[in-house]
């Protein structure tokens, strides 16, 4: 009560301490540094791996991303100045708007380490840039076009970033800030959802989830193939999601199939395995699909908020997860990726967050 009483005054006599504060900030200014963010992906202190003990460990908890509480601010010296200006500016946290994940769909870590996330409900790009320790949003589709469902998401050509917004039917092209540059599919892709990109030949592939096929554009935005039709023969589809290229192979969630395809880069179809059951291991509703540079696929199964993992062989290895809210558990899990660390990025969707794993090699 009384924080509030000292507030509502402050605010009625705002223009009569500015100039004190705008004076005081002239003896201030020479003690206080810039404000500095730094970024750390958010640990856990229950410490988590898997498989337990006394097995050898694989996989080990790293932490979470759920947006502008992952960066930290250091200052050399603070300033009661500097507070105020805060306190008065934002008039405390609850009237800001928190640049927080709420439903991410899919993620991408590119050469330089950046983590950009789709959020169909925020109905933005988030990028998280470490090394800059920088938190911003991309909102614009397009210049006087919002984003309305973003969810894959690639790096393309020369530092670009492509983005599948299944409402606007289109891929967009952005700079690496973010910047408008370009679009392809319209008038091609009815819903497009996954992303991929095989960067020795410059094709990028599209989950065109209502057409039940995956399209191929060359990175001039020109539509060169389509692989699939609807059905359940090898080889085709019933409402593919999620892709990744990895190790000149491309990996598709063919989802209402409940089970994953693998190409090789001509489009050959390589090997397709999964089936439905109630069993941890069974693929109900696969979504996020990739691999490690050891071969492993990691598969998010959407409907028993599980991810799971494969050898190249498409034989069951390990699960990973749980519904829940907890460390290493899922609710509604969507994308995945894998970085140059053989870290692994899950799109936790209906709990806000990014969960992070790292792959600890074959240690015997």
């Amino acid at each position: 009560m009384l924080a509030s009483a000292a507030r509502r005054y402050l605010i009625a006599y705002l223009p009569g301490i500015w100039i004190g504060l705008l004076c005081l900030s002239v003896l201030t200014a020479c003690s206080t540094a810039p404000t500095r963010l730094h970024f750390s992906i958010k640990p856990s202190a229950d410490e988590r791996i898997w498989p337990a003990l006394p097995e050898v460990p694989r996989y080990r908890y790293v932490g979470e991303l759920t947006g502008e509480s992952n960066f930290s601010s250091k200052e050399t010296s603070a300033s009661g100045f500097t507070s105020v200006l805060r306190w008065l500016a934002g008039m405390g946290s609850e009237l800001r708007d928190p640049k927080v994940l709420q439903r991410p769909q899919a993620v991408m870590v590119d050469h330089s380490g950046r983590i950009l996330v789709t959020d169909v409900s925020r109905q933005a790009v988030f990028n998280f840039d470490v090394k800059r320790g920088e938190l911003s949003i991309w909102e614009w589709a397009q210049p006087g076009v919002r984003f309305i469902a973003p969810i894959g998401i690639v790096g393309g050509q020369n530092g670009e970033v492509l983005v599948a917004d299944a409402e606007l039917a289109r891929i967009l092209r952005f700079d690496k800030d973010g910047q408008y540059l370009g679009e392809m599919g319209e008038n091609i892709l009815r819903r497009p959802t996954g992303l991929a990109r095989d960067p020795v030949r410059g094709l990028i592939y599209v989950a065109d989830t209502r057409a039940h096929d995956i399209k191929v554009f060359n990175d001039q935005g020109n539509l060169v193939d389509t692989l699939g039709k609807r059905g359940v023969g090898p080889g085709e589809f019933n409402a593919p999601t999620h892709l990744s290229f990895a190790g000149n192979k491309l990996y598709v969630s063919d989802t209402l199939n409940s089970r994953i395809q693998v190409f090789d880069a001509s489009g050959m179809l390589l090997k397709l395995f999964g089936e439905r059951g109630l069993y941890v291991g069974n693929l109900n509703r696969p979504k996020g699909v990739t691999a490690d540079d050891e071969g492993n696929i990691y598969i998010v199964e959407s409907y028993r908020d599980h991810l799971l993992i494969f050898n190249a062989d498409g034989d069951f290895l390990l699960p990973i997860g749980g519904t829940g809210q907890g460390v290493g558990e899922f609710y509604l899990p969507a994308g995945i990726c894998v970085d140059q660390r053989n870290r692994i990025y899950v799109a936790d969707m209906f709990n806000g967050r990014v969960e992070v794993f790292q792959y600890l090699g074959e240690r015997e």
